[in-house]
């Protein structure tokens, strides 16, 4: 959970602060309720409709959709997803799709692709997805090879996808195809997809250390309408990129979430396990451990809502200041986590116990919406960029 102090920084306003206290209560009361992490699939679509149902999810659409507010308010995402990756991982996930799947849409589409998506995505009854990753072309989006053709009424899509989220379980996909107006980036174009579109087909399901759903997309002579297209012909790059910038401060605050709580958990294992006749909390070596992961989550916290603050202010974009706080956030919710575990001692690696999920479950936000050496390269290239004119 974001500690009430923090929320008190003028980042946020009186409605943020109404959204972390009633999402908060209902997260504790309620998800655990609907998870069970051996049923990833059910769990899913049991959390989207709860969050739809609570009006959770109106924070992943825009205001003229019904919405929280007039545009896509990234704070609002960050506060959601540091208090749902608090509770449980799964229930970040379900939250951060309904988000990502539609926000190429949000961001680009007409009214009419609005109208069409973004009303059951909001209330929970529609299950989003974004394919954007192929075996070949993961952090190097440039380099993807699916292919969209134009064909009498449409266009045709051919090619393969994978590691996408919600794959299998998801209503629609946002798709991501090269439509060969130029070379590289300029390319790419962007396709809404139904799932039960002929020719799109699951290929695989990929199951991972930390359970969600998680699937390889085919599509062989995949034919949609003129009206899938978002955007125009060779912006999906640009769409990919706009939409990324939005979210990439939400994976940092998730990862945020899951360091709040490993740190709370390693707190109360240390006051109250006794160790040479003392509680754990009374040896200098423990109060090290607790004092750098306290200044790692607050020093991470900063950078996530600097960021989110700077996007909310109307700026086009935040590459940089997203890449510093995805960058720092995962990277020391890992240490934090792993510190978690060594104050748990032997107890730390037990299946069942929170801190061993959290540590399966953090690992994989180092890695997607870019690794921590991609967010390397984006941060270095925006410093370099004012030596370089």
């Amino acid at each position: 959970m974001l500690a009430a102090d923090f929320l008190a920084l003028p980042f946020f306003d009186d409605a943020h602060r109404a959204f972390a206290d009633r999402l908060g209560t209902w997260a504790e009361a309620t998800v655990p309720g609907l998870v069970d992490h051996h049923d990833v699939d059910g769990s899913c679509r049991r959390l989207v409709t709860a969050l739809g149902e609570a009006g959770f999810l109106k924070a992943c659409v825009p205001g003229d959709q019904g919405g929280l507010r007039a545009a896509l308010d990234v704070r609002t995402l960050c506060i959601a997803r540091a208090t749902l990756g608090y509770v449980d991982g799964l229930a970040d996930f379900a939250f951060a799709m309904q988000g990502l799947g539609t926000g190429p849409i949000s961001l680009f589409g007409t009214p009419a692709q609005k109208a069409a998506a973004c009303p059951s995505v909001r209330d929970g009854k529609a299950i989003s997805g974004f394919a954007l990753s192929e075996p070949d072309a993961g952090s190097d989006v440039a380099a993807l090879s699916t292919t969209a053709t134009k064909v009498a009424g449409g266009w045709r899509l051919d090619g393969t996808k994978t590691w996408i989220s919600n794959g299998g379980i998801a209503d629609r996909y946002v798709v991501f195809a090269r439509t060969g107006e130029a070379a590289g980036a300029r390319g790419i174009s962007a396709f809404i997809v139904p799932a039960d579109t002929p020719g799109l087909s699951v290929i695989e399901r990929i199951e991972v250390i930390a359970p969600h759903p998680l699937a390889t997309l085919g599509f062989d002579n995949c034919v949609v309408p003129e009206d899938a297209l978002l955007g125009r012909p060779g912006q999906g790059f640009a769409i990919a990129m706009a939409t990324l910038d939005v979210f990439r401060s939400t994976v940092a605050a998730a990862a945020l979430g899951m360091g709040n709580r490993a740190l709370h958990e390693a707190s109360r294992r240390a006051v109250s396990r006794k160790m040479f006749g003392a509680p754990l909390a009374d040896l200098q070596l423990t109060q090290a451990s607790l004092a750098d992961s306290v200044a790692e989550l607050e020093a991470s916290a900063l950078l996530i809502f600097r960021a989110a603050w700077e996007k909310d202010q109307g700026r086009e974009r935040i590459t940089k200041e997203a890449a510093i706080a995805k960058m720092v956030a995962t990277e020391n919710a890992q240490k934090v986590i792993d510190r978690a575990i060594q104050i748990f001692g032997g107890l730390g690696v037990k299946k069942g116990e929170k801190v061993e999920e959290l540590y399966r479950d953090i690992r994989a936000l180092r890695i997607y919406e870019g690794a921590t050496e991609v967010q390397k390269i984006v941060i270095a290239r925006a410093h370099l960029a004012k030596f370089q004119n």
